[in-house]
């Protein structure tokens, strides 16, 4: 399917490193609806849990369209999750990640890649915390517990084939 430049403005991915198979269709439908098109999931095996599966896709369409699959998937607190939105004229990176043990955290991208605390935020931890518990709250902000919690995931689907799919307007 082709999507005339003017309406792309943004591109992402949306990675479920694992949920229960009893699940796969249903994230399927709310993403679809999130998407406003069908789409077809090749969900794979998660050979780090038993009757768990992982998909993952890049999707393109509107900026904010990844705060909206990150809402859409936060529904299933047994899933564990990262949607991406790269940064786009006027509008920061992003990426949520989500873990059954911790819910949901958000942060922004720098182009390469690299979490952003903005100075608000550095602003609200340097105010609320000093010595050890400044470390702590500065892992907070960065979403150190959810990328230790979420890299055997990503691991584990190393070399997995990534689906494109664009929202149509």
């Amino acid at each position: 399917m082709s999507v005339a430049p003017s309406t792309l403005m943004t591109t992402g991915m949306v990675f479920v490193h694992s949920t229960p198979v009893a699940l796969c269709p249903h994230i399927g439908w709310a993403l679809d609806t999130v998407l406003g098109q069908p789409i077809r999931l090749d969900w794979q095996p998660q050979r780090l849990g038993r009757s768990l599966m992982r998909a993952q896709f890049a999707w393109g369409g509107e900026a904010g369209t990844g705060a909206r699959l990150a809402s859409v998937m936060r529904a299933w607190e047994s899933v564990r999750f990262e949607v991406t939105e790269d940064a786009s004229p006027g509008c920061d990176g992003s990426r949520w990640c989500h873990t059954p043990s911790l819910g949901i955290h958000h942060t922004w991208l720098a182009a390469n890649g690299d979490a952003v605390v903005n100075e608000d935020r550095l602003r609200a931890v340097l105010r609320s915390a000093d010595g050890p518990a400044l470390r702590e709250e500065l892992d907070r902000a960065l979403g150190t517990a959810w990328d230790a919690e979420l890299d055997p995931f990503r691991h584990a689907g190393d070399g997995a084939p990534t689906r494109w799919l664009y929202r149509v307007s």
